[in-house]
């Protein structure tokens, strides 16, 4: 399970790397990221990582499917074109992934996150009951 928890942090420090080069006034602005309560994401080894760089996190409740996370949307649609297909290599699937990510532009993510926001005033005005559909 360390290895894992080391793993995520070396995820991070790369996703913060990323971030310096496009986007350095966000570093200095803080990052809000919003993920589940799975167990790696709410270790103290992570909360560490996130408390020194000042991430800040938004809550989510456990097992909300009404606030999944925005990778629901990516990763959905991700299951949808890849359903079917058989790969030989890793290789393959990871030029697979990146043929189908190359098209996407700023409205498919800008989607998902609008409608993040939408979806927690609905689970605010209604006092953490569930969002119907």
């Amino acid at each position: 399970m360390l290895s894992l928890r080391i793993r995520w942090m070396c995820t991070f420090d790369r996703l913060r790397d990323a971030f310096r080069p496009k986007r350095p006034g966000l570093l200095r602005r803080g990052v809000v990221l919003q993920h589940d309560n799975a167990t790696h994401h709410s270790a103290n080894l992570t909360q560490q990582w996130l408390q020194r760089y000042g991430w800040e996190i938004l809550p989510h409740p456990a097992l909300s499917p009404d606030l999944a996370p925005y990778d629901f949307h990516l990763l959905g649609s991700l299951k949808r074109h890849l359903g079917g297909m058989a790969f030989e290599t890793e290789g393959d699937l990871v030029g697979e992934f990146k043929n189908w990510l190359a098209p996407l532009d700023r409205d498919f993510f800008r989607a998902d996150i609008y409608s993040l926001l939408s979806r927690w005033k609905k689970c605010i005005d209604l006092h953490g009951d569930y969002v119907e559909r």
